[in-house]
């Protein structure tokens, strides 16, 4: 990989089944994780969820390095709507990893308070504003450690549609992590927020998801998890998502950040037992971006 995008391109532990949702599903070991990424030829990872590599922050770095890979950045499930909670703590301790690591970006999700992503609550206009000051407030720390700060619109928490990520749009300074498949399945247009706002998205997390399951999920006829596990998730160019056009209007605009491969997956064993090896995806997906970017 030598072309500008091909550079950009990190992988994420997910794509492998590892998530931090209790019960989600087989969770393969980091050294197998970490050395399939670089033999796909990725340059790149997000360091998926805590416990996945050490705590430490020089040992995390140095899992990393052992394996060849920079440190992309990190998602971070906080609450932010409570005004009796200061997430500002639990940031900072994920950034002290993402410095140690020489990573860029700290991811934002606007976690419930509820384990898994199958429901949540309806925020109102003062949980909205306690909401986006802690944002901004995320955001200026960050800042202040060489950091980029993104909201990552998400299915299940607090911030999951199109109306909400304009609602961050409008109320803080924060950029977006535009998630292409969360935002789709929470009824957001991933393409015309890729063409609206491109001076906001400060990450780019790239999934395609078969339409009928993401509004099944929308229409609270199945789960988040069971769609999932039915294949909502599937390689870019295999769903119905735009992939094309949105890295397309990103590069066009002077886009300079990650594509980070995210298909959200769950193993039900290993990949010897099962036959399920992620990599297969993984690797469909970087040839897929690779042949849309050609002349982006």
């Amino acid at each position: 990989m030598t072309d500008p995008v091909a550079a950009r391109i990190a992988g994420a532990p997910i794509s492998w089944g590892v998530c931090e949702v209790p019960g989600w599903g087989y969770q393969l070991a980091p050294d197998a994780v970490l050395r399939q990424m670089r033999e796909l030829g990725l340059a790149a990872t997000e360091f998926g969820p805590d416990g996945f590599l050490p705590d430490a922050p020089a040992d995390k770095a140095q899992a990393l390095a052992d394996q060849d890979l920079r440190a992309v950045g990190q998602f971070v499930p906080v609450v932010l709507h409570d005004p009796d909670h200061d997430p500002l703590p639990e940031v900072e301790s994920a950034m002290r990893g993402l410095v140690a690591a020489q990573a860029s970006t700290v991811v934002i999700a606007a976690a419930t308070g509820a384990e898994g992503y199958d429901e949540r609550p309806v925020l109102d206009d003062d949980g909205w504003a306690t909401l986006l000051d802690n944002l901004d407030r995320i955001d200026a720390a960050a800042a202040g450690k060489g950091l980029t700060a993104t909201l990552h619109p998400h299915v299940g928490t607090m911030v999951e549609s199109g109306h909400e990520a304009q609602r961050v749009l409008a109320g803080s300074r924060i950029g977006l992590c535009l998630d292409t498949g969360h935002l789709l399945i929470g009824g957001g247009d991933p393409v015309a927020l890729a063409a609206a706002h491109p001076d906001r998205i400060a990450h780019v997390h790239l999934k395609d998801v078969r339409l009928e399951l993401a509004r099944a999920v929308q229409a609270h006829e199945t789960t988040y998890t069971d769609a999932v596990s039915a294949g909502m998730y599937v390689p870019l160019g295999h769903g119905d998502v735009d992939i094309a056009t949105i890295v397309r209007s990103l590069e066009s605009a002077g886009y300079q950040g990650w594509y980070v491969l995210e298909q959200d997956t769950i193993l039900t064993g290993s990949p010897a037992e099962t036959g399920v090896d992620p990599v297969a995806d993984v690797r469909a997906c970087i040839d897929h971006l690779l042949s849309v970017a050609v002349g982006a």
